[in-house]
């Protein structure tokens, strides 16, 4: 079931994805060697609270906080704690919230101090391929030209596209359909049509695409140990041309002015 969403709907979404684009910049001010990532969890849910939003993720299937919290080789869903960053890691931060009932969900790949070069481009080239997926994301389109999009110009650079996740449907849900793979054929899948409003969201690993879970039952890493980027972005389908929901422009004003 696809759940199609009028236009006062979709700004009411819009809301919630900015609130999520500014609760990761408030995030992005403290990201830094030291930090503990429980730290940043207890100022996102704060954050979002004191705005009159609820977190989206926290008790979502029993996830017990308000972001998920991935450093290095860890793909998506890593639990906030007591672990210190450290200079040269890369932090994947992705946060939901719910307000007026409807979701917003976006995350973004932080560098912490300086990382390996092969790293930073890594990230460049992840977000790259956000928005080269995004350009597919227009009525008429098919989900598996997004992929596509993402998995041609990712796979160049010989990084892995992760398989085992896909971006989705987001609404009154958290996850909705359609499911939106990184990777596909053009022309195939799920026709994209007006009113739909989707998370693409790729994650793309330095090194082979195969990923493992944890005993913790949600932190998903890479198989190999290599680390793994991913950035995410909340899309009305529109004619024409797609419309971004999300934004990282406040985390990348934080980021500019570190």
């Amino acid at each position: 079931m696809i759940y199609y969403k009028t236009d006062a709907e979709l700004e009411i979404q819009r809301e919630s994805s900015l609130l999520v684009g500014k609760t990761l910049a408030e995030v992005a001010k403290v990201i830094e060697p030291g930090v503990k990532t429980k730290k940043l969890d207890k100022i996102a849910e704060e954050f979002i609270l004191d705005n009159g939003a609820k977190p989206g993720f926290k008790g979502y299937g029993g996830f017990p906080a308000t972001l998920c919290i991935s450093v290095n080789d860890e793909v998506v869903h890593g639990i906030p704690g007591e672990r210190e960053l450290k200079e040269g890691d890369i932090v994947s931060v992705d946060c939901g919230t719910i307000w007026k009932g409807f979701y917003g969900d976006s995350a973004y790949t932080f560098e912490v101090g300086e990382v390996e070069e092969e790293v930073h481009w890594l990230l460049e080239r992840t977000k790259q391929s956000l928005y080269l997926g995004i350009e597919m994301a227009v009525a008429g389109k098919r989900v598996g030209d997004i992929g596509h999009a993402i998995q041609s110009y990712v796979e160049n650079f010989g990084y892995g596209v992760v398989r085992d996740l896909v971006g989705h449907g987001v609404g009154r849900h958290l996850h909705e359909k359609p499911e939106v793979p990184n990777y596909g054929r053009r022309g195939t899948g799920v026709k994209l049509k007006k009113g739909m409003a989707i998370a693409i969201e790729p994650m793309i690993n330095l090194g082979r695409k195969e990923v493992v879970q944890d005993s913790d039952g949600w932190t998903i890493r890479t198989i190999d140990g290599k680390p793994s980027a991913h950035f995410e972005h909340d899309v009305a389908i529109k004619d024409g041309k797609p419309d971004i929901l999300s934004t990282f422009k406040y985390i990348e004003e934080v980021l500019n002015n570190k």
